[in-house]
């Protein structure tokens, strides 16, 4: 057991904002643990704004495009997280495209990964389809403002549809799915839950753009503690190494 970076953390949490002593608490991982972990780590008071966004569109031949965006923002003035869902509805005047001819095979799979997965299985012409997963972490002095224009997500699931096919926001599971019907076109989802993501998109028609997109932002206050906070620190730490530790 180590006894020093417990005590050192310990000192270092009675120099902190009352209102953070709460939130951190010191404990003592050991060496198993702390092998498996990877990444940066931050104080819990400088993470200011957590957010995730979730888009998913079909546009078909003749311009239908289908979709939905689902958000949601965690800041500290943050009571209950809630996912926010805006659907995207474009019509074409053109007649709808005939059902596509293709044929998918396999892929059962998919549902039982863990992790990030992506897939895109294609049986037509000239289709175009994209996962993409992004990670944006930055800092600034404030959370951005948060403005909800669109639909709260609760228990009932949230639809739309036109000539391209059919999107439903579906809560469950501990998660969130976001799925894609293309009237005979073929098929898109993205799945957050369990601690997983996946995207999928599967395609029997011709000439369809999909696109399937998921961001992580994160904001970090770039307030640097202040002089007397560190002298704080420093001369418990002292106190430290004076009774031989």
């Amino acid at each position: 057991m180590k006894v020093i970076p417990l005590l050192a953390a310990t000192c270092i949490v009675a120099c902190l904002p009352v209102q953070a002593e709460s939130i951190f608490k010191p404990i003592e991982l050991k060496d198993q643990e702390l092998a498996q972990l990877r990444g940066k780590y931050v104080m819990p008071g400088r993470v200011i704004s957590f957010g995730i966004v979730m888009s998913s569109t079909w546009k078909n031949a003749v311009g239908d495009n289908i979709g939905a965006r689902v958000s949601m923002q965690i800041q500290e003035s943050t009571i209950k997280p809630q996912f926010y869902v805006t659907t995207i509805d474009e019509k074409s005047n053109a007649p709808a495209p005939a059902a596509g001819t293709g044929t998918v095979t396999g892929g059962a799979g998919l549902n039982q990964t863990q992790g990030v997965t992506q897939s895109v299985r294609a049986a037509g012409d000239y289709n175009s389809a994209s996962n993409n997963v992004s990670i944006d972490v930055k800092e600034a002095n404030q959370a951005p403002v948060v403005a909800q224009e669109s639909t709260p997500l609760n228990n009932t699931p949230i639809s739309a549809s036109n000539g391209a096919g059919t999107v439903s926001v579906t809560p469950g599971n501990g998660g969130i799915q976001l799925a894609i019907n293309a009237n005979g076109q073929g098929a898109a989802m993205q799945q957050l839950a369990a601690g997983g993501l996946l995207q999928a998109v599967q395609m029997v028609g011709g000439n369809n753009a999909v696109k399937n997109q998921a961001q992580l932002s994160v904001v970090l206050k770039n307030n640097l503690p202040s002089s007397g906070a560190l002298d704080c620190n420093l001369d418990q730490l002292k106190g430290l190494r004076t009774m031989g530790m």
